[in-house]
């Protein structure tokens, strides 16, 4: 069990926000979308995680308990 980040990647546009507010656990693929590098996410990057949810300003990604 632990954190995860989702991308919803119809509503993602690859504005890159979210891989520079989280360098660590999220990658872009060779289209500029992101790509999540650490599942789940390692306690130390959580609060990376959620600046980079708050910094999506299409709100394509989220965190979820699993």
């Amino acid at each position: 069990m632990g954190y995860h980040l989702i991308v919803d990647r119809k509503d993602c546009t690859g504005h890159g926000a979210c891989y520079s507010a989280a360098p660590d656990i999220i990658d872009f693929d060779d289209q500029g979308y992101p790509v999540i590098t650490a599942e789940p996410i390692p306690d130390d990057q959580l609060d990376f995680a959620d600046n980079a949810v708050g910094a999506c300003p299409e709100r394509a990604l989220t965190i979820e308990e699993r």
